[in-house]
């Protein structure tokens, strides 16, 4: 098919805003968010589900329980005590955290109430230890205006963040806890028609409010944005958890439109054939005599770990699992992505066969035990008997839901602006009242408080921020708008360094890295002012900083010192400078006779080999310069 125009598949969508509050503390206890890689606490639990007070239990969380994974928590006493623990009930609510939300609450004209309630909302992927997480409804409606439009909100939250992933590996899955309890403050917005380019706009929007109260988090983390996707008559909406970057966003939105779109088309093609609801007793069986002389890989690897292989026939799908309305949009890999996130490798499908080392000899005996036609497609999976019996489970109902379009999911968002599969959409049954806190009381004089410490404009901000540290308007945008703002501030604290150097180092060359495929991630906020510290220090050259933060982010090196030894970037004492300088004016008289001063480019990028990051370019440059004029006038 021709690619997807947007424009004409009804997509709406509607953003959830997740912004860390820069408070010093954690919602419900004195910690600090102070985040590190040494941990003296370490305890492991299993989570089980409990039902609501109707009796139900949420889907999501059965989903999550069928995984059967042990949670393992890492923390320090510096930023986790027993509440984070869970062994201990929450102390008062942090007051910092209640202004803020009151603040941002009234600079988007919402409806604050006088009794907060704090809720518990199920959370049973092992993020938060006690299964769920603290959050209460502050205000409801609002208005955010984006270039001249507005844009409705439809709640404003104050909640607890997650605590940090660190591993997820099998049947084991590993959480930091310096963020567990941070406050999280979640706005939620009316669904809007548009184009991705107008969405990301609507977000940018917001985050530029958000950081004109000056009271949010900065950095990668600190802000995201979950997103709910849909198309007309597509029968569900898809929510996108964990897009963190603006450019992300985007990306997201594009393809999960082409998603929802291409499964419409499927279900629809689906509607027009003969096909039959899978039968697990008829349907299912033990292949695994067929697979012991299998030249696959996987499949010996699997065999060898005591793996079951089981095939499913699915009647009348031939040629629907590899069918692909847009390219990279294939029932196939919907179905590969819910079976690996129940810990499986993956699938094999008919129409991928013969491949991976599978054989046509061997679809042969899989097609006769299962009696398949050629109008029937099947599917080849490798895991333990119990977590086999699970995961057929899934693939039954997601194949019979892909007839009727796109089913209900909550969707991760991926680096590469992809979606995958995480879990079921959470129900009704997911949110309960906490009772270990009482009421939160919200007084009208609180209010009209709040109301008067409504921050400025982003637009006034940044004429402020070109006046202070005299950047020109696109530089004042990038820094504002980057996760760098507080940390540009402290470094220019220093008047020695120049504000223009810093902001082009902080959204110029940490940004071009991340364009190269690097871990900006890998960088700290430690050694970025470690960094900045030894170039006002004169210990190293401006130039090296480019050299050191790529040796970061490639993972190259671990620390400062280490990238600085690798790249043999101590400076150079003028003596030995003058004589590098000397000789490389020596070597090249001729040029210099013949070129006179047009052959500073030339000898320029001979001393840039050997002393590339050693020596300010600028002092570099100078000397060079004075020494060929030397010999230009001797002459």
């Amino acid at each position: 098919m021709s690619e997807i125009q947007i424009d004409k598949i009804g997509l709406l969508v509607g953003l959830e805003i997740h912004q860390q509050l820069a408070t010093g503390g954690k919602l419900f206890c004195k910690c600090k968010p102070v985040e590190s890689d040494e941990y003296s606490i370490n305890f492991t639990r299993k989570l089980r589900i409990t039902s609501s007070e109707l009796g139900e239990f949420d889907p999501s969380a059965l989903f999550e329980k069928s995984k059967e994974k042990t949670i393992s928590y890492f923390g320090n006493l510096e930023s986790s005590c027993l509440v984070e623990q869970d062994d201990e009930p929450p102390h008062d609510l942090d007051p910092i955290a209640k202004e803020t939300v009151l603040i941002i609450s009234s600079a988007l004209k919402s409806n604050i109430f006088n009794e907060i309630y704090v809720m518990r909302k199920l959370v049973i992927d092992g993020s938060n230890t006690s299964g769920f997480q603290r959050t209460m409804l502050v205000s409801s409606g609002g208005i955010l205006e984006v270039n001249g439009k507005k844009i409705g909100v439809q709640s404003i939250c104050l909640e607890e963040d997650a605590a940090k992933l660190l591993k997820d590996t099998g049947d084991t899955r590993e959480y930091s806890l310096d963020r567990l309890g941070i406050p999280l403050i979640e706005i939620a917005l009316d669904p809007v028609a548009g184009t991705p380019e107008e969405i990301k706009n609507i977000a940018l929007t917001l985050g530029r409010m958000l950081r004109a109260t000056k009271r949010v988090g900065r950095g990668l983390g600190s802000i995201r944005q979950d997103v709910n996707v849909s198309i007309e008559g597509g029968g569900a909406v898809i929510e996108v958890k964990g897009v963190q970057k603006l450019d992300q966003l985007e990306k997201v939105i594009e393809y999960e439109a082409k998603r929802q779109h291409g499964l419409k088309i499927i279900a629809e093609k689906l509607r027009t054939m003969k096909t039959e609801k899978i039968e697990k007793v008829h349907d299912v069986k033990d292949v695994s005599d067929i697979f012991r002389n299998c030249k696959s890989k996987i499949i010996q690897k699997s065999l060898v770990e005591g793996s079951t292989m089981k095939a499913m026939r699915v009647k009348g799908f031939a040629g629907m699992f590899g069918w692909e309305p847009y390219p990279g949009i294939r029932l196939g890999k919907q179905l590969g992505e819910l079976v690996r996130f129940f810990g499986l490798g993956g699938l094999f499908h008919s129409d991928e066969l013969p491949n991976y080392g599978i054989e046509e000899s061997e679809i042969k005996e899989v097609r006769n035990i299962l009696d398949a036609s050629p109008n029937d497609a099947f599917i080849i999976l490798a895991g333990s008997e119990r977590k086999l019996d699970t995961v057929i489970e899934s693939l039954i109902k997601r194949i019979e839901d892909a007839k009727n379009g796109i089913p209900a999911e909550t969707r991760a968002a991926t680096i590469t602006g992809e979606t995958v599969f995480l879990r079921p959409r959470p129900g009704s049954s997911r949110m309960y009242p906490e009772t270990d806190i009482p009421p939160i009381i919200v007084n009208n004089i609180e209010i009209e408080e709040a109301k008067n410490k409504i921050p400025k404009s982003w637009e006034e901000n940044l004429l402020a921020l070109q006046k202070q540290y005299e950047l020109n308007q696109q530089l004042s945008a990038q820094v504002f708008d980057s996760e760098y703002l507080d940390l540009f501030e402290t470094i220019c604290k220093d008047k020695r360094v120049s504000p223009n150097f810093v902001a082009s180092i902080l959204c110029g060359t940490i940004t071009n890295l991340e364009r190269r495929g690097m871990d900006s991630g890998l960088l700290k906020t430690t050694d970025i002012l470690q960094a900045f510290s030894l170039v006002i220090e004169g210990k190293i050259a401006k130039e090296s900083l480019e050299m050191i933060f790529e040796s970061l982010m490639s993972a190259k090196s671990k620390t400062i010192s280490d990238a600085i030894k690798s790249n043999s970037l101590d400076t150079i004492e003028d003596t030995k400078l003058h004589q590098i300088l000397d000789e490389l004016v020596k070597s090249n008289l001729k040029i210099i006779e013949e070129q006179g001063l047009r052959s500073m480019g030339p000898l320029m990028g001979l001393a840039m080999k050997t002393l590339r990051g050693k020596v300010d370019g600028q002092k570099l440059n100078q000397l060079l310069e004075d020494k060929i004029k030397i010999k230009i006038d001797k002459k």
